[in-house]
């Protein structure tokens, strides 16, 4: 029984990836824009909370699929993003590095994700 379940459960987990790839490409595509915002020191409030949200809801979802280090650097991104302290335009590449390999993490599990 249990060879049957483990792949039934990849299944499962591979089409509940495909359903989430869109909103996660999406709050990685607010990373960005927040990060070349900020780059710009024109990051407004609205687009610092935006991020800090996308941030954490992806710290979660990307935990769901096995994808520890996309997790972390999620967080990394949500705590930069918090407002405690106000976020720091010098921060902005470090920012932009963590969005573009989060970026490439999603990328490289699209097809393989951990079930």
């Amino acid at each position: 029984m249990g060879s049957v379940v483990q792949p039934e459960l990849a299944e499962a987990m591979q089409k509940m990836w495909e359903k989430f790839l869109p909103q996660i490409e999406a709050r990685i595509s607010v990373l960005e824009d927040a990060a070349a915002a900020l780059a710009a020191d024109l990051l407004s409030l609205e687009q610092r909370a935006a991020a800090n949200a996308a941030a954490h809801k992806l710290a979660g979802v990307l935990g769901s699929f096995g994808l520890t280090k996309g997790t972390i650097l999620a967080r990394e991104i949500e705590i930069a993003y918090s407002g405690e302290p106000e976020t720091d335009p010098a921060d902005s590449h470090q920012l932009l590095e963590s969005t573009h390999r989060l970026r490439t993490l999603v990328e490289a599990s699209k097809s393989t994700v951990k079930g």
